[in-house]
């Protein structure tokens, strides 16, 4: 086995950052902005992880996030970098936040000004709705609000400091619906079933049912309705930005390179084994993918002891995604469209149960508008459906089946596509556990199910002295603003690191070897 040769800087402390997803870019990003030399392991052939894309006849088209919210974290970002967002990327602020359809044929658009969004429920289900609207809209700001700083602006959030918080601010409790789920909060708050129905949808945005997941989600709906923005040519456009800004910091971004382990001596991270072939040393590492990976042992026998209850607590739902390109007819659409069930429960039912919905609510990005341009002939779409997460591979036959069942679907809603899509389009669960390892195919790392589930995240700092961890697996939690966060908190951990515990002492490696 080789040891790497390449030269090292006392002055800059070698971090090497596994996983070119949104966390790790942004890790590495601000780890090089503040004087570090870093080195970024990818085993895929591009940036962004589950921001990818797909081949199609009118070009890439995105294949996982599909919008921007909570800009501030990004214009963050770029700032520590010295530079501003708006100079990389191109961004189209939406005037409607997404188009909502029903079985009955009954629409709704929500915007982004709230009276807007009063007056046009007040128009689709009465003025009692709009008022009901008026009052979740001030209550969810309120939570919003009131657990962005101990939750998911602080790196290692705790129990026993967010109870003395909810009593200081005993207007909390009500609001939050501690014994309720997210769903029996709604039935409360909307006369309407069809809202009730829509902003439960929220629980998914983290891989979860409305039917389990704690009525504070609800606060979900104030990321969205803080503003959504369209990133001209695609979400990958983002992560292709930030990855060129590492790379003008100093960031050795390495693509198409496997770590097969993470490598411990005497306690503390050391390096990684890549690619069978030889060991890269470091002084910090930090793990940006799903940390399962290292819980089950698959990074390193010597690694189990991190977040270990990733192993054992159930796993977010995943998702069937078809991306292609077409030219639609039909429905008037916006970038943001959601086709709702006809059954609010008989989905999440399956899903709970393990199984394919029969009766499933669509998400539609039509990708090519919300922008300034004209919408051409060809588009580019991404439908998502919720699906249980699973590493099982799905029979062709079925495949093909629940296919058709969606096309048609589709048309039922007022929408078709020509050429209609094919079942290659797609990438399913399996798909999705293979591209990240030991996920199990979920996409939000663990479920959000529960009163805690979200204390219960593993954090940026693990029990292996230089070893820390970021991304969506990780707290605060799923998303890209969410997992950008997290990366946020590791580079802080790992400066702090830094300034505290480094020396120019040897760093002793397996065998004897040592860097000194």
């Amino acid at each position: 086995m080789h040891l790497s040769t390449a030269p090292l800087r006392p002055d800059r402390p070698r971090t090497i950052v596994i996983g070119a997803g949104i966390a790790g870019l942004a890790a590495a990003l601000r780890l090089a902005a503040r004087g570090m030399q870093v080195t970024l392991l990818e085993r895929h052939n591009h940036p962004g992880g589950k921001i990818r894309t797909l081949p199609s006849a009118a070009g890439p088209v995105d294949a996982g996030p599909t919008v921007l919210t909570m800009r501030h974290v990004f214009d963050d970002l770029f700032a520590q970098a010295g530079t501003r967002l708006k100079d990389h990327v191109t961004l189209h602020p939406q005037h409607i936040l997404a188009r909502h359809f029903w079985p009955d044929g009954s629409s709704l658009d929500l915007f982004a000004d709230p009276l807007q969004s009063h007056d046009a429920i007040a128009t689709f289900a009465g003025s009692r709705a709009a008022r009901e609207f008026d009052r979740f809209h001030k209550r969810t700001a309120a939570l919003f609000d009131a657990f962005d700083a101990p939750m998911m602006q602080a790196a290692e959030p705790r129990l026993g400091e967010l109870v003395p918080h909810v009593l200081r601010h005993p207007r909390l409790i009500p609001a939050m619906a501690p014994l309720s789920t997210l769903r029996s909060s709604l039935k409360r708050s909307f006369s309407d079933p069809r809202l009730a129905q829509l902003f439960g949808r929220y629980a998914t945005y983290v891989g979860g049912a409305p039917h389990f997941s704690p009525a504070l989600l609800a606060l979900i709906w104030q990321a969205e309705a803080s503003g959504v923005w369209v990133v001209e040519g695609g979400m990958h456009k983002l992560a292709q930005a930030i990855a060129k800004l590492a790379r003008h910091h100093g960031v050795d971004i390495r693509y198409n390179t496997h770590v097969d382990r993470i490598v411990v001596a005497q306690g503390r991270a050391t390096g990684v084994e890549i690619d069978g072939r030889y060991l890269l040393e470091a002084d910090a590492i930090l793990y940006a993918g799903d940390p399962r990976a290292l819980a089950t042992g698959s990074m390193g026998a010597d690694l189990k002891q991190v977040a270990p209850q990733t192993a054992t607590l159930p796993r977010s739902y995943s998702a069937r995604v078809h991306s292609f390109a077409a030219t639609p007819a039909g429905r008037d659409l916006a970038h943001h469209n959601v086709f709702f069930a006809g059954d609010p429960d008989s989905e999440f039912t399956d899903l709970q149960a393990g199984r394919i919905p029969t009766d499933p609510t669509l998400y539609l990005c039509a990708e090519d508008r919300g922008q300034s341009t004209q919408t051409p002939t060809l588009e580019r779409f991404e439908i998502i459906s919720n699906a249980p997460a699973s590493a099982e591979k799905t029979p062709k036959k079925e495949l093909d089946q629940w296919h058709h069942q969606i096309m048609q679907r589709m048309a039922g809603m007022g929408v078709t596509f020509s050429p209609t899509p094919t079942p290659e389009t797609i990438t399913t669960p399996r798909h999705f556990a293979d591209l990240f390892p030991e996920s199990l195919g979920a996409l939000y790392g663990q479920t959000p199910h529960g009163l805690t589930a979200s204390l219960q995240r593993p954090t940026a700092t693990t029990p292996i002295a230089g070893l820390w961890l970021a991304g969506g697996g990780t707290h605060p939690g799923a998303g890209v603003p969410m997992a950008t966060l997290s990366a946020r908190h590791a580079a802080e951990a790992i400066l702090r690191a830094q300034t505290s515990t480094w020396t120019s002492a040897p760093m002793a490696m397996p065998g004897g070897m040592s860097t000194g």
